[in-house]
């Protein structure tokens, strides 16, 4: 129902108007069904889900379920729950000055039910949002029964002078506090045991007991969850008798293809900046980041019951853009495209995010990050470009040219500070780079076309093709196998017979 100024302000008016109560599941039922019919969005921002995971929640409310989000890291499971209160009416009435949103037709609480056998007809209500009506929890080792719940509260009873028998001295926790709404507790292995079974009685007889009262409180609320599988090994578990009462068990996933996550990226990060530089993200770049992602999410060197979150390449897509954006002022330019050296600036934004296990440890963060990342461009070039590595003649010569330029002697040193001049000058020297480019790749202007000389360098590199040092923020790119002679030479006499 929505709110005008006419609405009823009393339950006298409230019983004229010919409002009638309805359970909170039955609400979101209806309301459910008044958006499908109208054609509107359900989840709106909600990626990738439309035939797996949304049409499963759709089923849970029909049915009138409680309902468990099961999923790893950064699936967007809360986000989901927090839009679950838009399929609520806009306004409700309950009793004004109620802890429980007591429906004037069907109070609960002693509080209510008094006031209205004081008042009768004349019993002030009010009009509460729908955003009133939803509650979260995160479950921590901390919490108490008395949060979710409610407890005796010995200072109410002295401020108004009752005794201890006296239900009015119930501080009412924050299940409660959301009756004829919906009541959320994220992460839910975290809780405790015991505490998990205080939540039994609300999930299958719908009420709640408070110690030291022989009285239950029968509440009108929609429950739901989320939680890691992860967290079931590693921190708790989910009691048995809870998970029976549960209804619904959904299961969330990472997108499952590239252009699902690129749209999901594109859509949370923080692109457009203070205007103080425009940066230029061409789509391979955005690819690249999520190729990432993809990559990461099968290496041996993470942890895959973790999972990798879709953070990752939010976070990440910001650094890249940062990363452009401060070359840009550095240079005095009010324009610039990512370059590959800003990719590999968002290294610090996969550390953080990628759980390794003991392989990827001995290699290192840092390293593994890099190793990812140049799988992701290896990726790149053989979509766009020939396989490097596959061996016949044919397809060799498309990058003859120029592994025969650095073969004879030549190299490239690509500063992460180049203005865009400077950085299309030192490209632009590498034999055959960009006729490469030019025959592969169309309509791109002359700023995207030395990011794919950059990207077509370091896939080279990638692909044992070129020689790569990483001196602090320049590349050096040069002929591998003199690069490994190289090498031999600065080992001395003594190295060279420890190599043989």
């Amino acid at each position: 129902m929505k709110y005008s100024q006419e609405q009823p302000a009393t339950l006298g008016e409230l019983k004229e108007s010919g409002w009638e109560s309805i359970s909170v599941k039955e609400e979101l039922r209806k309301n459910l069904i008044n958006k499908l019919r109208s054609g509107e969005e359900l989840f709106p921002g909600i990626l990738g889900f439309d035939k797996t995971v949304l049409p499963q929640i759709q089923h849970a409310l029909f049915s009138k379920h409680d309902i468990i989000l099961l999923g790893l890291r950064g699936q967007a499971k809360t986000r989901i729950l927090r839009m679950l209160v838009y399929f609520l009416d806009e306004y409700i009435p309950i009793v004004k000055g109620s802890d429980i949103n007591d429906d004037p037709l069907n109070p609960l609480s002693k509080y209510a039910k008094e006031l209205i056998e004081e008042q009768g007809d004349d019993t002030p209500i009010r009009w509460l949002h729908r955003s009133f009506r939803y509650g979260e929890k995160l479950a921590t080792p901390d919490t108490t029964v008395a949060d979710l719940i409610g407890d005796i509260d010995p200072i109410k009873a002295a401020a108004q002078k009752l005794t201890l028998a006296d239900q009015n001295v119930i501080n009412f926790g924050l299940i409660p506090r959301t009756n004829r709404g919906i009541f959320v507790i994220n992460e839910l292995p975290d809780l405790q045991p015991r505490i998990q079974v205080a939540l039994l009685n609300i999930m299958q007889e719908r009420d709640i007991q408070i110690r030291g009262f022989n009285v239950r409180i029968p509440l009108d609320v929609s429950m739901a969850f989320s939680a890691n599988p992860e967290d079931y090994t590693n921190r708790g578990s989910i009691i048995t008798p809870l998970k029976d009462r549960i209804d619904s068990q959904i299961i969330t996933h990472y997108p499952h293809n590239i252009e699902t996550a690129i749209s999901i990226t594109e859509q949370e990060a923080w692109q457009q900046r203070d205007n103080e530089a425009e940066v230029v993200v061409p789509d391979v770049c955005r690819e690249i980041i999520e190729h990432v992602a993809f990559e990461a999410r099968k290496s041996e060197y993470v942890d895959q019951k973790s999972g990798v979150s879709t953070r990752m390449t939010i976070t990440a897509l910001e650094q890249v853009v940062s990363s452009a954006e401060r070359r840009a002022i550095v240079n005095g330019e009010k324009r610039t495209t990512v370059r590959i050296a800003d990719i590999y600036h968002m290294v610090p934004a996969l550390t953080g995010k990628m759980e390794l296990v003991y392989e990827g440890e001995q290699e290192g963060a840092i390293n593994v990050a890099k190793h990812i990342l140049g799988k992701a461009i290896g990726k790149i070039l053989k979509k766009y470009f020939e396989d490097p590595q596959r061996k016949t003649t044919e397809e060799k010569s498309a990058y003859k040219t120029i592994t025969d330029w650095f073969a004879n002697g030549n190299e490239v040193k690509i500063s992460d500070t180049l203005s865009n001049q400077e950085y299309k000058k030192v490209l632009g020297k590498v034999k055959g780079l960009q006729s490469l480019i030019e025959k592969y790749i169309q309509d791109c202007d002359t700023d995207e076309q030395s990011l794919w000389m950059d990207l077509v360098l370091e896939a080279l590199h990638q692909n044992s093709m070129l020689s790569k040092q990483d001196l602090d923020d320049q590349r050096l790119y040069s002929d591998m196998l003199g690069s490994m002679f190289s090498s031999f030479g600065d080992m001395g006499e003594e190295g060279y017979e420890d190599f043989r």
